[in-house]
């Protein structure tokens, strides 16, 4: 694997080796000549819509605030200390959606949105750390960023941030546009705006097992299959009716122990949770679509590209889009996956799939899932 400027000229089997998950990088110009992909306008009406998310948090004299959006006004770029967050800048911007897409050396299971975050001098959230590895490249000025390799994640209370209580930063770097810092989950840190700046924030999933459990039980509800119904035929006479018999809960337990869970099961699970759009995120049908023969003529020629919006993963026989999931055969199956890893397929890769594959490109481009290239 060839090594990337984006990673200080080190391979991606290198990163993943040496820091993924153990120690920050500091990276000088891992997007030489990089400028801003959003201006602060941009910004600023993204954050005014009610289907992105977004924060203004202000500081003034030690006190903190945060605003969630949607947000119809900010102060004045004239004032100080504050800061406008937008998630999921990639969603809106074709420009941001190629950056984040440099980042595929990690799988697209990981892989989570581009935030923004605009601040004026002295702009920032406080000292805090995130649960997840994230990418901070500078867009625009400079950030002042101390980091801590700190044990004590202790956050003070009362405040609409999580701040940590006892910073103690053993590191500091000023970074300028192009430059980038990686910081594994948990590392403490604290940026600080020097004059209006922009950063740009690569981050990830790391859903908690709690949240996948819970999830896939839910998923999992409608495939247990337990026929028959408790009966007790040699119950006995009790004097003491409100105890729970021992028979009866023997009975009950063994017919529990007969769910059971396959790999399989939680393939199909987690495809479908992890390709499910977010809640904000909404798909907009066409209202004049191409009959299906011209889409196919059009396809043949042109190739069709997902939609930025468009998660697409695979495993196995198993393809998973959008939250939906189905099985595919052998012949389709080098098509598909080459959509998933590509999110695109050329005129002449669309010209030999087969009529179930154009169908579901069909289906996908009239729900908005996909576009002609």
């Amino acid at each position: 694997m060839k090594k990337l400027t984006l990673l200080g000229d080190i391979t991606p089997a290198q990163f993943l080796r040496d820091y993924w998950h153990k120690k920050p990088l500091l990276i000088r110009q891992a997007v030489p000549g990089f400028k801003p992909l959003l201006d602060f306008k941009a910004l600023a009406e993204l954050a005014k819509l009610d289907h992105v998310e977004s924060r203004l948090v202000s500081q003034a004299g030690g006190h903190w605030t945060m605003q969630q959006g949607p947000l119809a006004s900010l102060p004045s770029l004239k004032q100080k200390q504050w800061s406008l967050l937008v998630q999921g800048a990639n969603l809106h911007s074709a420009d941001a959606d190629a950056l984040l897409r440099q980042f595929r050396f990690l799988p697209d299971a990981r892989l989570d949105d581009l935030m923004v975050s605009f601040a004026t001098d002295g702009g920032g959230v406080g000292p805090h750390f995130d649960s997840y590895d994230v990418f901070l490249l500078q867009g625009q000025g400079k950030r002042h960023w101390r980091i801590g390799a700190q044990q004590d994640l202790s956050l003070i209370d009362g405040l609409p941030l999580k701040i940590l209580s006892n910073f103690t930063p053993d590191e500091e770097f000023t970074l300028e546009p192009g430059d980038m810092l990686y910081l594994p989950p948990h590392y403490a840190h604290d940026g600080v705006a020097i004059g209006d700046c922009q950063t740009y924030s690569i981050g990830f999933r790391s859903p908690s097992f709690q949240e996948l459990g819970e999830a896939f039980l839910q998923f999992m509800a409608d495939s247990i299959d337990l026929p028959g119904i408790y009966s007790d035929p040699d119950l006995k006479a009790t004097s003491k009716p409100a105890e729970i018999p021992r028979d009866m809960l023997s009975v009950i337990t063994e017919e529990m122990n007969k769910v059971r869970f396959t790999e399989e099961d939680v393939t199909i699970f987690l495809g479908e949770h992890l390709s499910e759009p977010k809640h904000n995120v909404f798909f907009t049908p066409l209202a004049k679509p191409l009959t299906v023969g011209r889409f196919t003529q059009a396809a043949h020629k042109k190739g069709v590209v997902l939609s930025r919006k468009t998660l697409m993963l695979y495993r196995g026989k198993n393809v998973f889009i959008n939250g939906e999931s189905f099985a595919i055969g052998r012949a389709d199956k080098t098509a598909l996956e080459t959509l998933a890893n590509d999110r695109a397929l050329d005129g002449a890769a669309v010209a030999l799939a087969s009529d179930d594959v154009m169908e579901a490109l069909y289906t996908w481009y009239q729900d908005g899932w996909l576009e002609l290239a």
